[in-house]
């Protein structure tokens, strides 16, 4: 794996270099073929996964499921390294991260502040398992396991069901932030700042208060920053909770699923929503 992501960062930086010559491009450019890179290397994982799953077998007693591990590992840390590069970007220029320009309208329609809400990945497990359990249900009537997300135990959905409640809760207490956020544009400072320059402006002078309002406009960057890191990190937090909830095969589905998902969903936005 760290062959992988040495060979992935040795990638970004040649391209970089030679698609733009100017050291300091603008963040979101850079991330987002840091992005590009990424997605690619997730379509790769996706046909490992796929690959794993058809050729395991699930009578081998766990010999299989141990030889799965290592594979669901590299596809973790591959979510890992993403979310490390976009909070290193994230310090740089926060809104450009929030509203990222390399996603299409209809990705942008599903966000929630700068990328999917972190329940998804509680409702993609149980849409899957239901999905799978149709698919086998006349293997469980007649009491055999298939060992796939139909066939979860009374203690995982517990535990998930105990997940999805603590993940709806912190997704509250972040919206909440986020709604608190977005109304203190129209706070005293917004409105004091805005009528001076305003009145500055009818006088003629366009270059007064530039240093008061960056400050202002500094904050609110540094608020969204914060916002957007404990998103992100609560994002990481549930896929790692929900992969660790399930056994091996499980997991490879449940990162099929997701990988899928994501992947045919930046595909459709792409086709049917271009950026105008």
């Amino acid at each position: 794996m760290q062959q992988l992501l040495m060979n992935t960062k040795a990638f970004m930086a040649e391209a970089i270099h030679s698609q733009n010559p100017n050291p300091n491009p603008p963040p979101h450019e850079t991330f987002h073929r840091f992005f590009d890179t990424w997605i690619t290397q997730q379509n790769t994982y996706l046909e490992e996964l796929v690959s794993a799953a058809k050729n395991h077998n699930h009578d081998q007693n766990g010999d299989d499921d141990d030889a799965l591990v290592p594979l669901i590992e590299r596809v973790v840390r591959h979510y890992e390294q993403y979310y490390h590069e976009k909070s290193d970007w994230e310090r740089r220029d926060a809104l450009a991260m929030l509203t990222p320009s390399w996603r299409s309208n209809l990705e942008d329609a599903f966000l929630w502040i700068g990328g999917w809400r972190p329940t998804l990945a509680v409702h993609l497990l149980y849409s899957k398992s239901g999905i799978q359990l149709d698919d086998k249900l006349e293997d469980l009537i007649r009491g055999l396991t298939t060992g796939d997300l139909g066939d979860l135990t009374p203690d995982q959905v517990k535990q998930i069901d105990e997940l999805q409640k603590r993940t709806i809760h912190e997704e509250r207490v972040f919206t909440e932030k986020l709604a608190k956020l977005q109304e203190s544009v129209a706070d005293r400072s917004m409105v004091e700042i805005s009528n001076a320059v305003s009145e500055m402006i009818r006088r003629g002078n366009v270059a007064g208060n530039e240093a008061k309002v960056q400050s202002t406009l500094n904050s609110k960057n540094d608020e969204i920053e914060t916002l957007l890191h404990m998103a992100d990190d609560l994002r990481l937090e549930v896929l790692k909770a929900v992969v660790e909830l399930l056994t091996p095969i499980q997991a490879v589905y449940f990162l099929i699923a997701a990988a899928e998902l994501h992947l045919r969903l930046h595909e459709w936005g792409k086709k049917w929503s271009p950026q105008n």
